[in-house]
Parts: C-alpha cells; structure tokens; sequence
C-alpha cells in the first residue's frame, strides 16, 4: 500500500481497475482507432458515474478529492487514456448546474442524467500558452455578455454540451470565465486530427455573438455553488484563495501527471511481460544485462512519477501554498518521463514494438501527446522557476 493512500482509495483503485479490464479493455485497440461518439462518451460516462466517478456521478463530487482524482485518472489511463481525457474534460459540467436560469433549464436533464459532456475552451490559434492575454472577449449588454472569438486543441468541443471559456472581460479589462452551453446556442465547432487520444474528439469552437447571462460568469456560478454548500470542490481553498484558471489548472495538471504515470504502468507490465515470454539466443531476453537495464530505468520512473504525482495530489487537496508548484512539477516530469519509459518499452520488444499489433506504438503516441497539453513542459518549468524565485520569466 502507498504511504499516500488509504484503505478507501485502495479500494476505489481495485475496484475501478477490476472493472475497467472487464468492460473496457476488451474493446481496444479497435475503440481507440477514431474519436467516440456522443453516445458513445454519454454511455462510459454513466458506466463510470455509477462507479462513484468522474461527471457521470449524479450523487456525489467526482473531482472533490484531488487523490481520488489522481488514481481514477492513473486507473483509467493505464487502459485507455482517451477514455479518461473525455471523462475528466467534462469537469466543467460541476458549475453548469449553478449557471443562469437559462442554462440550468437547458441543461437540467442531462446533468440529472449524467449524460452531460463539458469541455475547457482556453487555447486559442494565435495565442498557443499565452493564456493570460485571451482574444477571445466578452462585453457586457444589459444582463447579458456577448462573447466573441475563436478556441483551439480542445478535448471534447465537437461532442460538448457546455463549454467553460475564457474570455477578456471587456468591462473590467481582466481575464474570466464564461458557462457557454450548446443547446440554447448555435456554437460551430471542426474536429481536429491528432498524434495520440485518437479515442478523445478534440476541435476548434467559434464564437459569433453568442450570448450567455451574467449568472454564467464562473465565479457567480462558484459562489452559488459555495452558498448551496452542495459541492466540496468549492471549499478547496485553491478555488478561495488563488486565480481561478491556477486552482483549475493545478487540478488539471495533476490529473495530467497522474494519466502519464498510468502510461507508464501500462508500458512496465507489457514490457516485464515480454521480457520474460520471448526467447532468443537459447533464453529469455529479460535474462540479458542490457533488457533488465531498460526495465531498471522503466520501474524506476514509474515510481518516482508516481510517488511525485501523489504528493502534488495531497498539496492540492490541502490548498498548500506549494500546490501550483508541486501540480507543475509533476506534470512537466511525469509526462516527459512517461516518453522516455514507453520508448524503452518499445525498444524492449525490438521491431515488435513498431506493429500495431502490439499496444506499445498506442502507449508511445499517447505518452508524446501528454507533454504538450494544460501547458507545455517548458510552461511548467516556468511556472516552476516562478513559484520557486518570485521572478517571472513571462508576462
């Protein structure tokens, strides 16, 4: 047992795991080939909420506890990360409930249903991680705000039924949050090709006017939330004290660190597996110096990734003054070490690890797509080297 977990996330981890090689794992390779459907992402999304887990959970807070977030994300990654990618970019749904009139109408049954599919709209086409300076605006008219503008690279836009953007608020010349659902707006989205999650949709979003109440401002939405006292998460003291995009961000980034650790858990079994099954040279390669080398350095950065990623998990469920630091460093390390292990795993299997007839080219493409999304690794050493001196080396 982990040092970091209890006899409960022991549980919640045997019991996901039991039933993600049952029901899931069967499916693959073939459900990774192209992006799910709606229905499809609706149906593991209840599958998974009646497990206790993710947006589909209608009688609790999937994402309150931050651990629990990380070994469900390190859980589901270890079988098939798109599917966690789908699952956890709903995370927005938590709000919607809290919304405008408007919106709580639209989306009422869904989100009694768990059958809601959110997505985060911060990445925009000129702007890449320059996150704090959005083109994106939203101008206040009345008791409304319209927003205007254009997102990119985001996990579930052409399937989502509300979106979480980020906008320039116009009024107060600051960054904010906007709910923007999908039902009683017309949002036009195109799907993107990518390297690795090809079982995740992930598109562009245009905004022309769309129009969403004041009440869908995020932190309107948080403080009814907080007054409702129907949701944990906003009690963290992250979401109490910090800028809203660095608490979200810290979850987010944690998750991140967590699904490559699963990456990597996935990589080590198939690696160690084969290592002892395939024979040449009269034994079994995993009796030469230079294979259990690579399983060396395979086991070690499993370990070490997820020993860090946990106790980023802790600091940011006690709202710690490190949180932001820990959940970076976690991410920019992890993930970049979740390339490295696959690598070595493919190099494992010699030629083998080149045919898609093997899972380890799926773990490769997915470890590599970990680096660059909810901020590059050069990002995180920056946010890093900022938390760390005081000092920005960014604006």
């Amino acid at each position: 047992m982990s040092a970091h977990l209890d006899d409960e996330h022991e549980m919640i981890r045997d019991s996901l795991r039991e039933f993600l090689e049952a029901e899931i794992e069967p499916d693959l390779p073939e459900a990774d080939r192209k992006p799910m459907t709606k229905d499809e992402a609706i149906e593991y999304q209840q599958m998974l909420g009646d497990l206790g887990i993710g947006p589909g959970d209608v009688e609790g807070d999937g994402f309150a506890d931050p651990l629990t977030y990380a070994i469900t994300s390190e859980e589901i990654s270890r079988i098939w990360p798109s599917l966690n990618v789908t699952l956890n970019m709903s995370f927005p749904t938590l709000f919607a409930a809290y919304a405008g009139e408007e919106t709580q109408e639209a989306l009422g049954d869904k989100l009694d249903e768990g059958a809601c599919i959110g997505c985060m709209a911060v990445t925009e086409p000129d702007g890449g991680s320059d996150t704090a300076h959005p083109g994106t605006t939203a101008e206040k008219d009345g008791d409304e705000y319209v927003i205007n503008g254009e997102k990119t690279w985001v996990s579930n836009a052409p399937i989502a039924d509300m979106a979480l953007v980020v906008a320039e608020d116009l009024e107060t010349e600051q960054r904010d949050f906007f709910i923007v659902d999908t039902v009683t707006n017309d949002i036009e989205t195109r799907e993107l090709e990518k390297l690795g999650w090809k079982g995740s949709p992930t598109g562009q979003i245009f905004f022309d006017d769309v129009r969403v109440p004041e009440d869908n401002k995020l932190m309107n939405a948080v403080m009814n939330m907080v007054a409702a006292g129907d949701s944990d998460i906003a009690e963290n003291e992250m979401f109490q004290t910090a800028d809203p995009l660095n608490a979200m961000f810290s979850y987010m980034r944690t998750g991140m660190a967590a699904m490559s650790v699963g990456i990597m858990q996935a990589a080590y079994e198939a690696a160690l597996e084969y290592a002892k099954d395939r024979e040449v040279f009269g034994g079994p390669i995993g009796g030469h110096q230079l294979v259990q080398e690579k399983l060396y350095d395979i086991r070690a950065g499993l370990e070490t990734g997820r020993l860090l990623t946990y106790e980023a998990a802790r600091k940011v469920a006690e709202g710690d003054p490190e949180a932001r630091m820990y959940s970076s460093l976690a991410k920019g390390w992890v993930c970049e070490k979740s390339v490295e292990v696959a690598d070595d795993a493919i190099q494992v299997y010699g030629g083998n690890g080149l045919s898609t007839e093997y899972p380890l080219e799926r773990y490769y493409r997915d470890a590599r797509t970990m680096t660059i999304p909810d901020g590059t690794t050069e990002i995180q050493q920056l946010v890093v080297g900022k938390e760390l001196t005081g000092v920005s080396a960014y604006k």
